[in-house]
């Protein structure tokens, strides 16, 4: 039997995944929680083999939820249900070790092949998200060609902010940023301003959104 905790606010939506998940002979839900924080405590007192997470969450998100576990707990499965799609949301989730990624808009079948493939020791993720994943090796690569003050740049401009705005929060000149602004733009073979943003935005834009 495949012990299954839920991290979700939506509390319909958990109470759904709940029903479906105990008519199947194979699972159970163990416990069902709104938050990252509360299913960190419960976890002190029960160990499920899959924790199913949202992303954006009160207390603690899911990202940080995902690699909190992984770091304490690394023999929970964890699986990111979502409604983020894009390549920022997913590669921030694989990079803090998540097992799979399954989109709240696919059918719930497609989650029952998630838990039981995770729990055989494999990766999944949705097939909806084919497309991106073809990304995720390129994201990496350009990744690791920005310095770190150029990713926290990055991150800053999906969040809308000013050049002014990002040397404030930084305590440098707003030329410094204007520089790593233009060092991005090049690395990453942009054409000016205009995609520079639609790139943040592409990666990071899911820092402000609802799941």
């Amino acid at each position: 039997m495949i012990a299954i905790a839920i991290a979700d606010d939506h509390l319909a939506l958990s109470e759904g995944l709940e029903l479906f998940i105990n008519q199947q002979d194979s699972m159970r839900v163990l416990f069902k929680v709104t938050n990252g924080k509360e299913l960190l405590h419960q976890l002190e007192q029960s160990l499920p083999d899959v924790v199913l997470t949202d992303i954006n969450m009160p207390e603690i998100n899911g990202v940080e939820l995902c690699r909190r576990i992984k770091t304490e707990k690394p023999h929970i499965k964890v699986i990111a249900l979502s409604m983020f799609d894009n390549q920022g949301a997913i590669d921030d989730m694989s990079a803090a070790g998540a097992d799979g990624y399954v989109l709240k808009s696919s059918p719930l079948i497609q989650l029952k092949q998630a838990i039981l493939e995770v729990c055989a020791g494999q990766s999944y993720f949705d097939p909806q998200l084919e497309f991106e994943l073809k990304e995720i090796r390129t994201f990496k690569e350009q990744k690791n060609i920005l310095s770190r003050s150029e990713r926290d740049i990055l991150v800053a401009i999906a969040k809308g902010k000013t050049s002014q705005e990002i040397a404030a929060d930084r305590g440098t000149a707003v030329s410094t940023v204007n520089k790593h602004r233009k060092n991005i733009i090049n690395k990453l073979g942009l054409q000016g301003k205009k995609e520079l943003m639609e790139y943040a935005l592409e990666r990071h834009g899911h820092t402000n959104s609802n799941s």
